[in-house]
């Protein structure tokens, strides 16, 4: 079972999304016990029906610029196999990437891996705080909310974030089939990445992109900044094409997750990072 919901924009902002828009955030398996969540920052590449396709047609709007194609299917085989909740982003990266600091440029994006996005171009202070007032908010509001109910039950919880890749960016290959992407915390990512190497994967340790601050946004707000135990994931999306794809790398994922995340240890605080916000 899955949970879904619209957002209230604030009232200071002209509302943003309509009745007939897409939830702003869905939640997987809202009671699965495990004290694990899984979040999925660029799922769909759904755009509200006020910002008329961001001027883009529907092949430009079906390609990696505008979501992490494969991600969503994964993450919710994923919470499927480690009894976990999930929660996923309903809009696409191009109108707010929920995966940077709102002032970061690459949040707003005006031109994409060679693709100019019109409905981006030249944004407005105020335009963009109703992006962020209808959808960015609330979607971090969710994450923030869904991991307060694991700490309820008296326990320290977990995060994964799932993102998927493309095999060919700026001209260049990019051969590693998973990349683990982490900063100063190794309880997750360490021991993850010597069991992915066990099974002839190519593994990049944060590759193809950085983990390290500030190079992303959710992990280092939720989960770094709180002390807790968290690592970010990339799929390369050509392996997760097909329901086999995806069900293979959820098998993999999970089993390889397992170990680490059945070990009591791993759910202590660490020391913030104390990251500027």
């Amino acid at each position: 079972m899955s949970e879904t919901a619209l957002a209230i924009s604030d009232p200071a902002t002209p509302p943003l999304l309509g009745p007939d828009d897409p939830s702003v955030w869905t939640i997987e398996r809202p009671a699965g016990p495990a004290p694990v969540l899984v979040v999925c920052d660029h799922a769909s590449n759904a755009v509200p029906a006020a910002l008329d396709t961001l001027g883009l047609n529907e092949e430009a709007l079906s390609r990696h610029i505008a979501w992490d194609i494969g991600a969503a299917q994964l993450t919710r085989a994923l919470t499927a196999r480690l009894d976990a909740p999930g929660v996923l982003c309903g809009y696409s990266r191009l109108v707010v990437d929920c995966n940077r600091h709102p002032d970061d440029p690459t949040a707003f994006r005006e031109e994409s891996d060679g693709q100019l996005v019109p409905g981006n171009v030249g944004l407005s202070e105020r335009e963009k705080e109703r992006r962020l007032a209808a959808i960015f908010r609330p979607y971090h509001d969710q994450i923030e909310r869904r991991l307060g109910l694991i700490r309820a039950r008296g326990v320290v919880p977990a995060l994964l974030a799932i993102h998927s890749f493309t095999p060919r960016l700026d001209g260049r290959d990019r051969p590693w089939h998973v990349g683990v992407l982490w900063d100063a915390d190794p309880r997750i990512p360490v021991p993850l990445m010597e069991r992915l190497g066990r099974v002839e994967l190519c593994v990049g340790d944060n590759e193809p992109y950085s983990g390290r601050h500030p190079s992303d946004y959710t992990v280092d707000c939720h989960a770094e900044r709180a002390g807790l135990p968290h690592v970010c994931l990339e799929i390369r999306q050509d392996l997760l094409t097909d329901p086999a794809g995806v069900t293979r790398w959820a098998d993999v994922l999970a089993e390889a997750l397992r170990p680490i995340l059945d070990d009591p240890a791993l759910y202590r605080m660490r020391e913030p990072l104390g990251q500027p916000s």
